[in-house]
């Protein structure tokens, strides 16, 4: 367990890092700006519980090469890895030539993780297995999000997602196995038409996910503090979750059970052999 303060107190066992489950991935710049300064700041206090960070909506599109290697050096430097996030579906309008091109200058700037979502476009399993090996093959690994609402992602209105519909969580489960055996490293849940944007939260579907796919093989997103806490009490503080950064210190402090809500107070455990 990481040295902090206060060690000779009591609290949940978590895994160290490299960890392979109890991952917290932190979205990078994009709700609010920040940049290496503030990210220093982040990781000197609390860097022993992140273990990554995602570059939201495309957000490292709008910044200088030098800004966005030095945030990504930073990173390395604490042992987080550094994700694209999904913009990938933005870039691939443009063609196979493109999508190449994207590859190789997420790798140039230090990228480890190309996230492949499909949240706002209609994508052919074929498609998506075939990215998969893109991204293997230029030695990054490979992030595919999927969802079972269709249209998700931008923050888009509650009533325009119901217009849409959602799919069989079953087609869910599929296609994560699929991509899986492809080569994919993880497999990250998008929250909405699960826990967000909906009029009762879809716990089945969760259920389900984990049950046929893992605990070690899904993220989940649930930068919601009821969400994220709803996760850990069910599903013990292993579990890997996707969450703004300012929550750092909500989601550690309840994973390792330092702290909590009535729900939660004192009944966060975990046994390490």
């Amino acid at each position: 367990m990481t040295e902090t303060t206060f060690s000779f107190i009591p609290r949940a066992a978590r895994s160290a890092k490299p960890r392979k489950t109890g991952l917290t991935e932190v979205r990078g710049p994009y709700y609010s700006a920040y940049g290496p300064r503030h990210l220093a700041d982040v990781l000197e206090t609390v860097g022993a519980w992140v273990d990554g960070i995602k570059y939201a909506g495309g957000s490292f599109a709008l910044m200088p090469a030098d800004a966005v290697k030095s945030i990504n050096r930073l990173a390395h430097d604490q042992d987080v890895y550094v994700s694209t996030g999904g913009w990938i579906e933005n870039v691939l309008r443009f063609g196979p030539e493109v999508v190449d091109r994207y590859i190789e200058e997420a790798k140039a700037l230090g990228f480890d993780v190309i996230e492949i979502s499909t949240g706002f476009i209609s994508l052919p399993t074929d498609s998506l297995l075939r990215l998969i090996e893109k991204v293997k093959s230029a030695g990054l690994k490979a992030k595919p999000e999927l969802g079972i609402q269709f249209g998700a992602g931008g923050s888009t209105a509650a009533e325009e997602l119901a217009a849409e519909g959602t799919k069989d969580v079953g087609w869910l489960i599929a296609q994560a196995e699929l991509a899986l055996n492809a080569g994919a490293d993880i497999i990250m849940i998008e929250s909405e038409g699960i826990t967000e944007n909906v009029s009762a939260w879809r716990t089945d579907v969760v259920a389900r996910i984990i049950n046929q796919l893992g605990l070690e093989k899904v993220m989940f997103e649930g930068a919601d503090p009821a969400v994220f806490e709803w996760y850990i009490k069910n599903y013990g503080n292993e579990v890997n979750l996707f969450v703004d950064h300012s929550q750092i210190i909500q989601l550690e402090a309840l994973r390792s059970g330092i702290w909590g809500t009535k729900s939660t107070w004192g009944r966060i455990q975990n046994f390490a052999p």
